[in-house]
């Protein structure tokens, strides 16, 4: 069926640490305001690489989480077909379940 993204949490580190290192490249910049000439430079070289990265990493997220969301929508649509008596009581149960807890919690 799926299968789970394969660099995931090695991914959501790196996206982590991308965005840390903007924030900690922003209040370095914003400290040491005094930066002139190629200190500034740098700074603001080193700044948009990172943000460049980061932004990169988001949108290749973004296109797996709808990859994995078309995947899943793709699977479940095939098993209700072929199985839609199963579906249907499995609807029905957690309808009933949800109407059971939601009158209990009305009392």
């Amino acid at each position: 069926m799926m299968e789970k993204i394969p660099t995931q949490t090695g991914a959501r580190d790196q996206l982590m640490n991308d965005l840390k290192s903007v924030i900690h490249d922003a209040e370095s910049w914003i400290r040491n305001s005094s930066l002139t000439g190629e200190d500034l430079k740098a700074a603001k070289e080193k700044f948009e690489r990172t943000i460049s990265s980061a932004k990169a990493d988001l949108v290749h997220y973004q296109e797996l989480a709808v990859e994995k969301t078309k995947e899943a929508a793709k699977a479940t649509d095939e098993y209700v077909h072929e199985n839609p008596w199963k579906s249907v009581a499995i609807g029905a149960t957690v309808g009933l379940l949800l109407g059971v807890a939601i009158s209990r919690g009305t009392r």
